[in-house]
């Protein structure tokens, strides 16, 4: 991890002031490394500890962005105790710990201790790193859930599927095919945490049993595409040589600011122009307008399925049987549901349903956007629903501050996307 010192800005001094704050040391999420931020670190770090976050300072915190620790059980130790202790609950430790006896402790065994807060942040940037550490946190408090990587990046980051449920239907959301729509990466992550909570308290979500759910369906969530281009946007990408070649692709179109209005991937491809579904058309569209080369946005590549990260999700979704699918980007609180002039059953159904919950208008895909995209694939391919929900308002990367609207808005659609199938 990137050592940061005072004076330091950006995406990662954010995720040390949520770590100290979960802690009990609260800092304020501006990102920005100053006075308050180095006076809760080094009261949680312990006196006469230098304010800077190296290797040991981020080990320290990492557990309250991963949202759990690790303890060691005691002769005559509870879960009641040791939930006392680390800030944690009996609930908690009992689902993270199935094999676990709660009556009767083996000294010397290791217990996982999730932390009581929820998981999933609400109010810092996102990038591949966060993701990374919030998917793990949820496999950990919630060992009934499953990973799967399906593919990697660019740069080699891992493609990973959290998957919720042990039903026969198939249902897959994903998340961050752009870059600076990255706001909708949380938003997956929180309705897997709220979802998966919800199973284990035996409550409904959203009006809806959330163990009927579970037990119906297998969700697939794949909550970070594009996890290059979003780690530029955020400032994370830490790799000089790619961000270099990100910022000479980007000089050659001015008048789109970099990074905040880059889409692509690292290499300049934009991966929801990508799928063969009218890709010619798409490379004629975008070359008239003056894509014609790798760029921020809007570069069709020079092949369908070039990029790695597309070809992943592709793939993934051929070896699947997935019965509806959700692609989340933004803005403009639309609803995109058909390709062309397919319109599987009980298509248009489910977006009336999907617009009543949200809010959202129900649109036909403009021209110039209509090919080649992973929901117009998906839609050709197979013949059933699929939809492209343009979450929030306002110029991306929208910011976090309309997360909690723009979830209270989709928590019917992410519902729904099961129970509409029914």
């Amino acid at each position: 991890m990137k050592a940061l010192y005072p004076g330091d800005k950006g995406t990662l001094v954010q995720y040390v002031q949520l770590a100290l704050t979960r802690a009990g040391y609260p800092a304020k999420m501006d990102g920005i490394f100053g006075s308050e931020t180095c006076a809760s670190l080094q009261a949680f770090m312990g006196e006469g500890q230098p304010c800077q976050v190296e290797t040991p300072q981020w080990n320290r915190l990492f557990p309250y962005l991963k949202g759990y620790t690790t303890y060691q059980v005691k002769e005559g130790d509870t879960f009641y105790q040791i939930a006392s202790r680390m800030h944690s609950s009996v609930r908690r430790l009992v689902t993270a710990n199935p094999a676990a006896d709660p009556q009767g402790l083996v000294p010397g065994t290791v217990v996982i201790v999730p932390y009581d807060f929820p998981l999933v942040a609400q109010d810092v940037d996102y990038s591949s790193l966060l993701t990374d550490w919030i998917l793990e946190g949820l496999l950990v408090r919630y060992p009934f859930l499953h990973e799967e990587p399906i593919g990697n990046s660019v740069m080699g980051k891992k493609l990973t599927v959290l998957r919720i449920g042990t039903g026969r239907r198939q249902v897959f959301y994903n998340a961050a095919f752009h870059a600076n729509e990255w706001i909708t990466t949380p938003v997956l992550l929180k309705f897997a945490e709220d979802f998966a909570d919800a199973f284990v308290e035996g409550r409904h979500l959203h009006g809806v049993r959330a163990s009927w759910l579970y037990h119906g369906f297998c969700l697939s969530i794949l909550p970070l595409v594009n996890p290059d281009g979003v780690d530029l946007v955020t400032g994370v990408l830490d790799n000089e040589e790619y961000e270099k070649q990100a910022e000479q692709i980007s000089a050659d179109y001015p008048n789109i600011p970099f990074p905040q209005g880059w889409k692509a991937n690292i290499e300049g491809v934009d991966l929801n122009l990508q799928f063969p579904a009218g890709w010619e058309n798409a490379k004629d569209i975008k070359y008239a307008q003056g894509y014609r080369s790798p760029a921020p946005r809007d570069f069709v590549g020079d092949a369908p399925l070039t990029a790695p990260e597309s070809r992943a999700v592709y793939e993934y979704t051929k070896r699947s049987q997935f019965e509806l699918i959700l692609a989340y980007h933004t803005q403009g609180e639309v609803i995109y549901w058909k390709y062309l002039d397919y319109e599987p059953e009980d298509s248009y159904r489910i977006a009336r349903y999907f617009s009543m919950v949200s809010g959202y208008a129900i649109e036909e895909t403009p021209s110039v956007s209509g090919y080649a995209g992973y929901k117009d694939w998906f839609i050709q391919e197979y013949n059933r629903p699929g939809y492209t929900i343009e979450a929030g308002a306002g110029i991306n990367p929208l910011p976090v501050s309309q997360f909690a609207q723009i979830y209270t808005d989709n928590i019917g659609i992410l519902t729904g996307g099961m129970t509409q199938l029914v």
